[in-house]
């Protein structure tokens, strides 16, 4: 187990969810563009609401995160919701994402260094199917110092231009720099900037 895996597993600890039980908002305005049934994997799912959520919609998810502890509480919430999802724990550095393979992969607060988010941004675009989708929220550098969550340092933080580059191949439907009232348990809450991406893989390409 890494630093970073303890770290998040003792804030996980307990019974109370530290983001909530409700679904990222952004994710619940984007989910009506995913295909009936889609296959999904979720990056960083922690304590799994936004995972139940899309079970709860009838998609087949598989949810990854560094926390064991969080991953547990996800399955929990499922089996509370009446739903099921499957949960693989691991770092996300050294996760395989087998080319073609997810009709859509949702990356949410995934908040990773620069040098683990590029090689796995490309593997991520190289992951989707044919026609299908990327959604991801992250903060912005810009949030730092605001005290409302998100990281403190900015290289765990991407830009839209970084997104573009390191997401290139892919058809954008949606990328904003914004800011937006984010209400989430007690770890995000209050007007915070963000980075919004939604992309499709063009259909037509089937190699990495």
């Amino acid at each position: 187990m890494t630093a970073a895996a303890d770290k998040w597993d003792a804030k996980y600890a307990g019974d109370d969810f530290f983001y909530g039980t409700e679904p990222n908002t952004f994710l619940v305005s984007a989910a009506g563009r995913l295909a009936t049934g889609s296959r999904i994997l979720s990056l960083g799912e922690g304590e799994g609401r936004n995972g139940v959520y899309l079970a709860g919609l009838g998609h087949d998810v598989v949810a990854t995160d560094q926390s064991v502890v969080g991953l547990r509480k996800a399955q929990a919430l499922a089996r509370r919701r009446g739903v099921t999802i499957a949960t693989v724990a691991g770092d996300l550095a050294s996760l395989p994402i087998d080319a073609g393979a997810w009709d859509a992969i949702v990356s949410l607060w995934c908040h990773l260094p620069g040098i683990v988010r590029r090689p796995l941004h490309r593997a991520v675009a190289a992951g989707l199917a044919p026609g299908g989708l990327l959604i991801l929220e992250s903060y912005h550098p810009a949030q730092i110092g605001r005290g409302r969550g998100g990281p403190s340092d900015p290289d765990l933080m991407p830009t839209l231009d970084e997104l573009r580059h390191e997401l290139a191949g892919l058809e954008v439907l949606h990328a904003a720099e914004l800011e937006r009232e984010v209400s989430e348990g007690e770890g995000h809450q209050g007007l915070s900037a963000v980075v919004q991406f939604i992309a499709r893989r063009p259909v037509g390409v089937s190699g990495p």
